[in-house]
């Protein structure tokens, strides 16, 4: 009998059942073949979205907190901080937006392609239906990408992109340096009011004191909602790296065919071999390591 995971791909032994002529087209790119941006609707609106929220916490900070502080040192430290971790959020976010996922070519479901591979006797190749592309082993297709994606951990529409092998260390980063500026922001809220209340409303913001109470409030209820998203979201996505099982397999209980490796080995597969301070910056390039992808536990 054929196992569950089995049961969730089009198995294809013979390469003359392959027709990539009948696949769907890929979405359009953008640029140069070096840039990955999907054209999604729901996608961009979700992006832009999150960027302005995050200007806007920027705004709230920098001029109704932190400028009319009396306190330089107050002001400058907080200021600091705050704008570097949004800066590394923003950062992390376009990174995830525009950095492949691990996309598998397109069409390369050929006679000729099966044949280079060289396949020993027992061994099999997955076939996509639908983008024609030979799967590597724990890849899913994305009906938003239209791509099978590597180690593909769900489809994000905050970063328009799907979360996979080559960009899941971005969207942690991106939803821990926001879950730290929403944690920030709430104190520096909650540090103000207690400000205000002592002291005359008038002289603790530039701005009036019904449009400095309602930013504020505007703040807190943004900063608490995405505090409770995104350390939520950080969480899980750690414990998915660590058990090394995507969301996608852990909703469909595929049977485990890779081989386990330790906790710490899984951080450094998708943060980068050795451990470093690299691993906190949205600049750096994991090396992932390297691995035939066509090798399955069979």
């Amino acid at each position: 009998m054929k196992s569950p995971a089995h049961r969730t791909r089009d198995i294809e032994r013979q390469a003359g059942y392959l027709k990539p002529e009948h696949c769907a087209p890929p979405p359009p790119r953008t640029g140069s073949d070096a840039m990955w941006f999907i054209r999604d609707s729901c996608g961009i609106v979700c992006g832009i979205i999150t960027w302005f929220l995050v200007f806007y916490a920027e705004f709230v900070v920098v001029f109704v907190m932190l400028l009319p502080a009396k306190n330089v040192a107050y002001s400058l430290f907080n200021g600091v901080l705050f704008n570097g971790l949004a800066f590394l959020a923003l950062a992390s976010h376009a990174k995830a937006m525009c950095t492949d996922p691990g996309a598998v070519p397109k069409g390369n479901a050929t006679k000729e392609f099966i044949e280079s591979l060289q396949l020993k006797p027992g061994q099999v190749v997955y076939k996509c239906p639908k983008c024609c592309s030979i799967k590597p082993d724990r890849a899913h297709h994305c009906s938003v990408c239209k791509r099978c994606i590597k180690k593909m951990d769900h489809h994000c529409p905050w970063v328009n992109n799907c979360v996979g092998e080559n960009n899941q260390k971005y969207f942690v980063l991106f939803t821990m340096y926001i879950a730290l500026i929403s944690f920030h922001a709430l104190v520096m809220v909650a540090f103000h009011f207690v400000f205000c209340f002592e002291e005359d409303w008038t002289k603790c913001s530039s701005f009036s004191p019904p449009a400095t109470v309602i930013l504020l409030i505007l703040l807190c209820f943004e900063g608490l909602l995405f505090l409770i998203f995104t350390a939520v979201m950080f969480g899980t996505q750690v414990h998915s790296i660590c058990t090394d099982e995507t969301g996608i397999e852990q909703l469909k209980k595929e049977e485990r065919r890779w081989a386990k490796k330790s906790k710490w080995m899984n951080m450094k597969v998708v943060f980068g071999h050795p451990f470093s301070i690299a691993w906190l910056s949205p600049f750096a390039t994991p090396d992932h390591g390297k691995a035939d992808v066509y090798q399955y536990i069979v």
